[in-house]
Protein backbone atom coordinates (compact mmCIF):
# COMPACT_ATOMS: atom_id res chain seq x y z
CA UNK A 1 0.00 0.00 0.00
CA UNK A 2 1.09 3.57 -1.02
CA UNK A 3 1.72 6.20 2.22
CA UNK A 4 -1.33 7.94 1.48
CA UNK A 5 -3.27 4.21 1.41
CA UNK A 6 -1.98 3.54 5.18
CA UNK A 7 -2.71 7.22 5.74
CA UNK A 8 -6.39 6.85 5.42
CA UNK A 9 -6.99 3.52 6.55
CA UNK A 10 -5.56 4.32 10.29
CA UNK A 11 -7.67 7.95 9.41
CA UNK A 12 -10.58 5.57 9.55
CA UNK A 13 -9.41 3.32 12.62
CA UNK A 14 -9.50 6.66 14.24
CA UNK A 15 -12.54 8.24 13.63
CA UNK A 16 -13.86 4.16 14.70
CA UNK A 17 -11.44 4.28 18.07
CA UNK A 18 -13.01 7.70 18.89
CA UNK A 19 -16.18 6.25 18.04
CA UNK A 20 -16.07 3.63 20.36
CA UNK A 21 -14.43 5.68 23.34
CA UNK A 22 -17.89 7.69 22.42
CA UNK A 23 -19.87 4.93 23.03
CA UNK A 24 -17.93 3.48 25.95
CA UNK A 25 -18.69 6.80 27.96
CA UNK A 26 -21.94 6.71 26.78
CA UNK A 27 -22.30 3.25 29.09
CA UNK A 28 -20.71 4.70 31.58
CA UNK A 29 -23.22 4.73 35.07
CA UNK A 30 -24.55 8.20 36.32
CA UNK A 31 -22.19 9.92 33.54
CA UNK A 32 -23.84 12.70 31.68
CA UNK A 33 -23.34 15.46 29.57
CA UNK A 34 -24.29 18.61 28.47
CA UNK A 35 -27.21 17.78 25.58
CA UNK A 36 -26.38 20.52 23.96
CA UNK A 37 -23.30 18.70 22.35
CA UNK A 38 -25.62 16.15 20.82
CA UNK A 39 -27.60 18.50 18.93
CA UNK A 40 -27.13 18.22 15.02
CA UNK A 41 -26.62 22.01 14.52
CA UNK A 42 -23.94 22.01 16.84
CA UNK A 43 -21.98 18.77 15.42
CA UNK A 44 -22.40 20.91 12.50
CA UNK A 45 -20.86 23.77 13.30
CA UNK A 46 -18.57 21.77 15.20
CA UNK A 47 -17.16 20.07 11.61
CA UNK A 48 -17.96 23.11 10.08
CA UNK A 49 -14.74 25.04 11.88
CA UNK A 50 -12.87 21.72 12.17
CA UNK A 51 -12.21 20.82 8.72
CA UNK A 52 -12.02 25.16 7.66
CA UNK A 53 -9.32 25.16 10.22
CA UNK A 54 -7.74 22.07 9.04
CA UNK A 55 -6.93 22.66 5.54
CA UNK A 56 -6.76 26.66 6.08
CA UNK A 57 -3.88 25.72 8.90
CA UNK A 58 -2.34 22.67 7.15
CA UNK A 59 -2.14 24.66 3.59
CA UNK A 60 -0.24 27.52 5.18
CA UNK A 61 2.23 25.23 7.02
CA UNK A 62 3.15 24.45 3.47
CA UNK A 63 3.27 27.53 1.93
CA UNK A 64 5.52 28.62 5.12
CA UNK A 65 7.51 25.73 4.27
CA UNK A 66 8.39 26.33 0.71
CA UNK A 67 6.28 23.78 -0.61
CA UNK A 68 2.97 23.93 -2.81
CA UNK A 69 0.03 21.49 -2.07
CA UNK A 70 -2.52 21.85 0.03
CA UNK A 71 -2.86 19.55 3.34
CA UNK A 72 -4.64 18.68 6.30
CA UNK A 73 -3.84 19.80 10.32
CA UNK A 74 -5.31 17.94 13.55
CA UNK A 75 -4.21 21.09 15.07
CA UNK A 76 -5.58 23.58 12.54
CA UNK A 77 -9.09 21.59 13.36
CA UNK A 78 -8.82 21.74 17.15
CA UNK A 79 -8.37 25.67 16.63
CA UNK A 80 -10.98 26.08 14.22
CA UNK A 81 -13.46 23.53 15.90
CA UNK A 82 -13.09 26.22 19.28
CA UNK A 83 -13.82 29.39 17.44
CA UNK A 84 -16.87 27.64 15.44
CA UNK A 85 -18.12 26.58 18.57
CA UNK A 86 -17.29 29.77 20.84
CA UNK A 87 -19.04 31.36 17.80
CA UNK A 88 -22.10 28.58 17.57
CA UNK A 89 -22.49 29.40 21.84
CA UNK A 90 -22.39 32.67 21.94
CA UNK A 91 -24.88 33.46 18.55
CA UNK A 92 -27.16 30.85 20.83
CA UNK A 93 -26.93 32.19 23.99
CA UNK A 94 -25.34 29.00 25.67
CA UNK A 95 -22.81 29.66 28.76
CA UNK A 96 -22.66 26.67 29.87
CA UNK A 97 -19.41 24.44 28.82
CA UNK A 98 -19.82 21.52 26.50
CA UNK A 99 -16.56 19.76 24.84
CA UNK A 100 -16.28 17.03 28.07
CA UNK A 101 -17.87 14.38 25.99
CA UNK A 102 -14.92 15.03 23.73
CA UNK A 103 -11.51 14.60 25.71
CA UNK A 104 -11.60 10.64 25.17
CA UNK A 105 -12.41 10.58 21.97
CA UNK A 106 -10.35 13.10 20.56
CA UNK A 107 -7.04 11.86 22.96
CA UNK A 108 -7.56 8.47 21.48
CA UNK A 109 -8.57 9.48 17.83
CA UNK A 110 -4.73 11.40 17.93
CA UNK A 111 -3.31 8.87 18.85
CA UNK A 112 -4.51 6.42 16.66
CA UNK A 113 -3.94 9.09 13.37
CA UNK A 114 -0.99 9.57 14.26
CA UNK A 115 0.17 6.02 13.26
CA UNK A 116 -1.64 6.84 9.98
CA UNK A 117 0.94 9.62 9.55
CA UNK A 118 3.99 7.59 10.52
CA UNK A 119 3.11 4.88 8.12
CA UNK A 120 2.93 7.60 5.43
CA UNK A 121 6.55 8.71 5.84
CA UNK A 122 7.57 11.23 3.83
CA UNK A 123 4.25 11.52 1.57
CA UNK A 124 3.00 12.93 4.67
CA UNK A 125 5.48 16.04 5.86
CA UNK A 126 4.43 15.04 9.27
CA UNK A 127 8.16 13.36 9.78
CA UNK A 128 10.89 15.02 12.18
CA UNK A 129 14.25 16.28 11.66
CA UNK A 130 17.16 13.88 11.28
CA UNK A 131 18.83 13.19 15.12
CA UNK A 132 21.47 10.46 15.88
CA UNK A 133 19.21 8.71 18.79
CA UNK A 134 18.99 5.42 18.88
CA UNK A 135 15.33 4.85 18.03
CA UNK A 136 15.42 7.18 14.70
CA UNK A 137 13.61 6.30 12.22
CA UNK A 138 14.48 5.92 8.12
CA UNK A 139 11.19 7.21 6.53
CA UNK A 140 13.26 5.96 3.45
CA UNK A 141 15.50 8.53 2.03
CA UNK A 142 18.16 6.86 4.29
CA UNK A 143 18.11 9.53 7.21
CA UNK A 144 17.38 8.92 10.82
CA UNK A 145 14.77 11.24 11.85
CA UNK A 146 12.80 12.14 14.85
CA UNK A 147 9.66 9.58 14.40
CA UNK A 148 7.56 12.88 16.18
CA UNK A 149 4.10 10.82 15.27
CA UNK A 150 5.29 8.30 17.74
CA UNK A 151 6.05 10.89 20.14
CA UNK A 152 2.64 12.69 20.10
CA UNK A 153 0.55 9.47 19.41
CA UNK A 154 2.36 8.06 22.84
CA UNK A 155 1.39 11.43 24.74
CA UNK A 156 -2.14 11.30 23.66
CA UNK A 157 -2.74 7.75 24.49
CA UNK A 158 -1.07 8.44 27.87
CA UNK A 159 -3.24 10.94 28.39
CA UNK A 160 -6.38 8.74 27.28
CA UNK A 161 -5.49 6.10 29.70
CA UNK A 162 -5.53 8.82 32.83
CA UNK A 163 -8.77 10.04 31.43
CA UNK A 164 -10.10 6.34 31.98
CA UNK A 165 -8.99 6.15 34.88
CA UNK A 166 -10.37 9.61 36.16
CA UNK A 167 -13.65 7.88 35.06
CA UNK A 168 -13.35 4.61 36.57
CA UNK A 169 -12.86 6.43 39.44
CA UNK A 170 -15.52 8.77 39.41
CA UNK A 171 -13.28 11.66 39.09
CA UNK A 172 -16.09 14.39 38.33
CA UNK A 173 -12.87 17.27 38.43
CA UNK A 174 -11.16 15.34 35.85
CA UNK A 175 -14.53 14.14 33.58
CA UNK A 176 -16.17 17.39 34.01
CA UNK A 177 -13.07 19.75 32.54
CA UNK A 178 -11.44 16.64 30.28
CA UNK A 179 -11.94 18.88 27.33
CA UNK A 180 -9.71 21.57 28.34
CA UNK A 181 -7.08 18.85 30.30
CA UNK A 182 -6.47 17.50 26.92
CA UNK A 183 -6.30 20.80 24.62
CA UNK A 184 -3.92 21.72 27.55
CA UNK A 185 -1.79 18.77 27.05
CA UNK A 186 -2.19 18.26 23.22
CA UNK A 187 -1.11 21.83 22.93
CA UNK A 188 2.07 21.19 25.27
CA UNK A 189 3.20 18.14 23.77
CA UNK A 190 2.72 19.97 20.10
CA UNK A 191 4.14 23.13 20.88
CA UNK A 192 7.72 20.93 21.88
CA UNK A 193 7.92 18.46 19.07
CA UNK A 194 7.08 21.52 16.88
CA UNK A 195 11.23 22.44 17.99
CA UNK A 196 12.24 19.12 16.06
CA UNK A 197 10.09 19.29 12.83
CA UNK A 198 11.45 20.85 9.56
CA UNK A 199 8.38 23.56 9.21
CA UNK A 200 9.35 26.69 8.15
CA UNK A 201 9.50 29.34 10.78
CA UNK A 202 7.17 32.48 11.09
CA UNK A 203 7.98 34.30 13.91
CA UNK A 204 11.80 34.04 15.20
CA UNK A 205 12.19 30.24 15.84
CA UNK A 206 8.36 29.71 15.98
CA UNK A 207 6.65 27.97 13.12
CA UNK A 208 2.57 28.34 12.18
CA UNK A 209 1.82 25.20 14.78
CA UNK A 210 4.28 27.03 17.48
CA UNK A 211 1.48 29.99 17.70
CA UNK A 212 -1.52 27.51 17.21
CA UNK A 213 -0.05 25.46 20.45
CA UNK A 214 0.14 28.59 22.35
CA UNK A 215 -3.62 29.46 21.28
CA UNK A 216 -4.90 25.96 22.14
CA UNK A 217 -3.04 26.01 25.54
CA UNK A 218 -3.93 29.74 26.27
CA UNK A 219 -7.48 29.06 25.35
CA UNK A 220 -7.63 25.77 27.76
CA UNK A 221 -5.56 27.50 30.65
CA UNK A 222 -7.91 30.31 30.88
CA UNK A 223 -11.21 27.70 30.98
CA UNK A 224 -9.46 25.42 33.51
CA UNK A 225 -8.91 28.72 35.32
CA UNK A 226 -12.17 29.82 35.15
CA UNK A 227 -14.19 26.61 35.86
CA UNK A 228 -16.54 26.13 38.88
CA UNK A 229 -15.60 24.20 41.11
CA UNK A 230 -16.58 20.75 41.37
CA UNK A 231 -16.39 17.03 43.87
CA UNK A 232 -13.76 15.34 43.41
CA UNK A 233 -16.03 11.90 43.67
CA UNK A 234 -19.43 12.78 42.13
CA UNK A 235 -21.97 9.76 41.12
CA UNK A 236 -23.38 11.89 38.64
CA UNK A 237 -20.79 13.89 36.58
CA UNK A 238 -22.30 16.34 34.25
CA UNK A 239 -19.75 18.27 32.09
Amino acid sequence: MSGAELHAVFDVAAWGAAALAMWWLSRRRGLQFPRQSFELPYIAALVFGAGIGAYIFGTLNLWFSGMAGVARSVEGALAGGIVAIELYKWRHGISLRTGARFALPLAIGVAVGRLGCYFAGLEDFTYGTPTTLPWGHDFGDGVLRHPVQLYESLAMAGFAAFYVWAVLNRNAAVITNGFYLVLFCYGLQRFLWEFIKPYGALIGPFSLFHLLSLFVMIYAAVMLATAPNVSLKHERAAA
